[in-house]
């Protein structure tokens, strides 16, 4: 399969068209990674006005995908792209979508954490949320980062920390319902509580998918139904094979 080169092309403007598509999807890609980590500083410190800010400016991620989409599609129609430059081109639509709805969940985030901030917070100041919280953050920065410089072996290996991001999720999930049996009065924050690492959970899942974007625009390979050992294995015999 012949490995995605955005650097070389018979038409410089259509090459500074790639360029800047990239950089626009970089920069959604930078202003939701802001946006997760003000709804979680929201959280953490009760401040309801962060909060209600993060939620307020989701209109903004959705005008990016919007944009980036249209020129995506003025792309297509204009230049008929193929190969490596279809494949991202195709991605990079795939791309901006994960994005925008990790937009969404840090927006649910926001509205989550100011309805929190009115309530006392609670002696560990969500200390677990807080560590996945971190853990989805850098997989958000390494998802970008792996985007960025069309790593295929960094987009897997982000694609194996949402097992971790999986397991603490639902070790908070089982958390927040014994913490729900043994006293009443939690019910409602632990509720919230639920709904925030879901939302954690989901933006892991986002991730991982735009990291399989990533080793699709660089060996040609959907692999989005395939186990990560499987990939792995198949991306190793490919590299042995180019040697």
């Amino acid at each position: 399969m012949e490995a995605a080169d955005l650097s070389h092309h018979t038409s410089t403007r259509f090459n500074e068209e790639l360029e800047r598509v990239r950089s626009r999807v970089l920069a959604m890609g930078g202003f939701v990674e802001e946006q997760l980590g003000r709804a979680l500083t929201a959280l953490v410190e009760g401040d309801s006005a962060l909060g209600q800010s993060v939620a307020m400016e989701d209109y903004k991620v959705n005008g990016m995908e919007v944009s980036i989409d249209e020129e995506c599609s003025r792309i297509l129609a204009t230049r008929a792209p193929a190969a490596g430059d279809l494949r991202m081109i195709v991605a990079t639509i795939k791309t901006i979508t994960d994005l925008e709805r990790i937009g969404d969940e840090c927006e649910k985030i926001g509205h989550i954490a100011a309805r929190l901030a009115s309530i006392e917070r609670p002696e560990d100041r969500y200390r677990e949320v807080k560590h996945l919280g971190r853990t989805v953050q850098a997989m958000v920065r390494a998802t970008l980062d792996a985007f960025a410089r069309l790593d295929a072996d960094a987009a897997l290996r982000t694609c194996r920390r949402d097992r971790a991001v999986d397991e603490e999720y639902e070790s908070i999930q089982r958390q927040c319902i014994t913490f729900m049996m043994e006293d009443p009065r939690t019910i409602r924050r632990a509720l919230d509580v639920m709904w925030v690492v879901r939302s954690l959970e989901r933006i892991g899942d986002h991730a991982k998918n735009i990291c399989e974007y990533v080793i699709y625009m660089v060996h040609g390979k959907d692999v989005r139904h395939i186990s990560l050992d499987s990939i792995e294995r198949e991306l190793a015999e490919r590299a042995a094979h180019t040697r």
